[in-house]
């Protein structure tokens, strides 16, 4: 222990746990996390003045929260399998909806997604990509950011509509603390969707693998688990090594 008792430890041994956080080393980081709570549970043991244990004790219940954060975070790692997981998508089958293939992958974790997709241009790409931003938006309660990467349509008229579909995705996702940023590019090849949690999924088609619906008003229509796909593939990737 640090020759400045409990309290001493424990700012030492969380900011360090806070530094692996940052760096999505999240297996080390709740160790540290853990071991600075019982510091500090200790430090509000010792202390007589009660502002002060009031103080240790608030801050050990938002470490305990961001300690079950880590934990749910390495628990899904083992879970999901910690190298690569593949999933082919048959033709014209469904049950493939971005909650099944994203939605395990988001949690309190995730601050910010990095989308490369060459074709967010037309309507109903960009629509699937507004879905996508709802999923995101719904599940991961601490997302700030994402980045959207892809081209320009090369009809001016079309990427004006373009640019400004994405910039009214934009000023939505602002009402709810959430910043997108885009950036287009000519020689964008990749599909590849990054979470800095450390999910990677590499899609064959990108976002854009679902067919086309029967009608406006048939099952499917807004609910893509029920909407038929293209044949692609599905490779997801995570960058940390959980032992």
């Amino acid at each position: 222990m640090s020759s400045g008792g409990p309290e001493a430890a424990a700012i030492q041994v969380l900011t360090r746990a806070v530094q692996l956080d940052t760096e999505k080393k999240f297996a080390e980081a709740l160790t540290c996390y853990e071991q600075g709570i019982r510091f500090l549970l200790q430090a509000a043991k010792e202390v007589k003045d009660e502002t002060k244990r009031n103080h240790f004790r608030k801050k050990t219940e938002e470490y305990l929260a961001r300690a079950e954060a880590m934990k749910e975070a390495v628990n899904k790692i083992r879970t999901l399998g910690r190298t690569h997981k593949q999933i082919q998508i048959e033709d014209n089958s469904t049950g493939h909806g971005y909650e099944t293939i994203f939605g395990p992958l988001i949690d309190k974790t995730l601050s910010s997604v990095v989308v490369e997709d060459a074709y967010i241009r037309s309507t109903h790409q960009i629509y699937n990509f507004l879905q996508f931003c709802e999923l995101l938006l719904h599940k991961g309660e601490c997302l700030r950011s994402v980045c959207l990467h892809t081209t320009r349509d090369p009809t001016p008229a079309e990427h004006k509509t373009q640019r400004q579909r994405l910039e009214e995705i934009g000023v939505s996702l602002e009402k709810h603390n959430v910043k997108l940023s885009i950036e287009y590019s000519d020689t964008i090849h990749d599909r590849e969707i990054r979470f800095d949690n450390g999910w990677i999924i590499k899609i064959g088609r990108g976002l854009d693998y679902f067919k086309r619906a029967d009608s406006k008003f048939s099952i499917g229509w807004s609910d893509h688990h029920f909407r038929k796909c293209h044949q692609t593939t599905i490779d997801i990737f995570h960058q940390q090594t959980v032992t």
